[in-house]
């Protein structure tokens, strides 16, 4: 007789599956990485400059640098000679000191070694000034926030080579579907991969216990990711394959979706194993899998977006709900609630979990959501 996986009587609050996947969790240690590497990743230390960005006065563009108060009521009725030959500068060269503006090219005249200038300037015209693109003590980066391509642009212009980042390693193991897809799989490995880890991925050799037992051992992480093989259908047998290489802490949340997910720990690395129909690995992915890799990069708290409801959300007790959500004249207009079509997936600007203790929302009530094109 075959043993299916079964559910407990109880589902596990969403909250207190976090709390048990959570527990003792800390923040990876931070690694130096070059900074073609650091994009995507998450910053693990504020470092103030030393030494103010640029130490002098430089040009923002090519021309002739000169001293304002020397050229004060020249212009093309009245030219201005000048005594001294001006200093020809290029964009991004270093001023005189005894200079505080750039002229364009044609606004002063050459006869020979005579010059004139044909336009007045003010000072700090065509220039920038010491300091001005970064201060003395300023950060390029903040510590918990992604490294962007503009954070490295200034970095490299601050001649900065490495930065720290915390990147957690993240396994995805992919098991083995009847219809052989990956699509979750490779979504939570992108999911990853954009939230600033380093991300391997397998896939089990079959179904059985067995099977998953092999690739979960195969390696090390801090956190482990399995998609698939969780239902109650005769070749799930992930459940098994984590109680048998750990502690399974909860199976059967109270989630929709992500009913059939599951949280435990193998040894002190926290587990997470998702369903593997598409709906159901993203609503447990946004709801379990995204709140470990904040605390594994030490990332800041995500920034809700707040807005009115164009109409009401309703939800059933005892059960928390992702709900995706589009913008609509500057409201959240309710694409799916619990089940999620993949033409809502894909037409969702943002989403939110309504909680187990709470009916769903009224229409005009102001909630705030998260960006679900981070996650894509």
């Amino acid at each position: 007789m075959i043993q299916t996986q079964r559910l407990t009587a109880a589902l596990t609050p969403l909250d207190v599956a976090l709390r048990l996947l959570c527990s003792d969790l800390k923040p990876v240690d931070a690694i130096e990485v070059p900074l073609e590497e650091a994009i995507g990743r998450v910053a693990a230390e504020t470092s103030p400059l030393k030494a103010a960005l640029r130490a002098f006065n430089t040009a923002t563009t090519d021309g002739w640098a000169l001293r304002a108060s020397d050229i004060v009521g020249a212009s093309s009725y009245s030219p201005l000679q000048l005594v001294n030959s001006p200093h020809w500068v290029e964009a991004g060269e270093r001023l005189p000191d005894n200079c505080d503006c750039v002229l364009d090219a044609d606004l002063v005249e050459q006869a020979g070694p005579l010059c004139q200038v044909v336009a007045e300037a003010v000072p700090g015209q065509g220039i920038r000034r010491a300091g001005n693109d970064l201060a003395l003590g300023r950060s390029i980066v903040e510590a918990g926030r992604i490294v962007g391509s503009l954070d490295v642009l200034a970095a490299r212009a601050a001649g900065l080579a490495h930065v720290a980042v915390r990147s957690p390693q993240v396994r995805v193991i992919d098991v083995q579907a009847a219809d052989s897809s990956s699509a979750s799989s490779q979504f939570i490995f992108d999911l990853a991969k954009a939230a600033g880890a380093r991300v391997t991925m397998s896939k089990t050799r079959g179904r059985d216990a067995a099977s998953i037992v092999a690739a979960v051992g195969a390696g090390t992480s801090d956190l482990l990711v399995t998609v698939g093989g969780t239902g109650g259908g005769r070749t799930d047998a992930t459940i098994h394959a984590i109680k048998e290489c750990g502690t399974l802490l909860a199976y059967g949340l109270a989630l929709q979706p992500g009913r059939m997910a599951a949280v435990g720990k193998i040894g002190a690395t926290p587990v997470v194993a998702l369903p593997g129909l598409p709906d159901q690995a993203l609503g447990a992915c946004l709801a379990l899998v995204q709140p470990v890799l904040d605390v594994l990069t030490a990332r800041l708290p995500r920034q809700e977006m707040v807005r009115p409801l164009a109409r009401k959300i309703s939800s059933a007790i005892g059960v928390a709900e992702i709900v995706l959500l589009k913008m609509s004249d500057q409201a959240w207009m309710p694409l799916a609630a619990g089940q999620l079509s993949l033409d809502a997936i894909i037409n969702a600007d943002a989403w939110l979990a309504v909680a187990g203790n709470s009916e769903g929302h009224a229409a005009g009530t102001p909630v705030g959501a998260l960006s679900l094109r981070e996650v894509s």
